[in-house]
């Protein structure tokens, strides 16, 4: 599989999940052999992503105003990205393992990086959107809390189907991410 196949295939399968379809992981089955070259693909997801992370800074500047050291704040930010997606490669793949999940991984990781890419979409226009027009504070706070809710929605439901565990540790998977960011965001003097 190319490249550029394998990120139309995996961005497929991240808006399938979103839509509640659990074929999308099925379009991420590749055989075994087959399965590292797949996880490490999906990385590129990271770079898809960079965009919208991007755009959500501006979008939080253009209402709150450009912070005290921007660039600094922003690069200690672009960090914090970098090392939260890695970060949580890292400690899902050891949470797999502990959880007897491990042989599932690859397939994981990769629904995860694709659904990263849309979670941030998501976000993107969840912000964006109200704020273009001119919508009241209240409809653009509800618009990104749904946003924010269809987003960790999609992570438990891709953890639940690609890693095939209970819920509850889905939610576990899922809560672990976002403890992680919050540490974080709390880290770099961002939240």
């Amino acid at each position: 599989m190319s490249a550029l196949s394998g990120v139309g295939t995996g961005l497929h399968a991240g808006l399938l999940l979103a839509r509640g379809r659990s074929e999308g992981i099925a379009l991420l089955a590749v055989p075994a052999e087959d399965e590292a070259a797949s996880a490490a693909r999906s990385f590129w997801a990271i770079a898809l992503s960079l965009p919208a992370f991007v755009a959500l800074h501006l979008l939080d500047w253009a209402q709150s105003g450009l912070p005290p050291h921007a660039g600094h704040r922003f690069a200690l930010d672009l960090l914090g990205y970098a090392i939260g997606w890695i970060g949580f490669a890292l400690l899902s793949h050891r949470l797999a393992l502990l959880l007897g999940r491990g042989a599932r991984w690859p397939r994981f990781i990769a629904a995860w990086n694709w659904c990263n890419v849309i979670q941030y979409l998501m976000l993107v226009v969840g912000t964006a959107l109200p704020q273009l027009l001119g919508l009241p504070d209240i409809v653009q706070q509800t618009a990104w809390l749904v946003a924010m809710g269809w987003a960790l929605w999609l992570e438990w439901y891709a953890t639940w189907l690609a890693l095939d565990v209970t819920r509850a540790q889905a939610a576990a998977l899922v809560a672990a991410d976002f403890a992680l960011g919050v540490f974080l965001l709390g880290l770099t003097g961002s939240g």
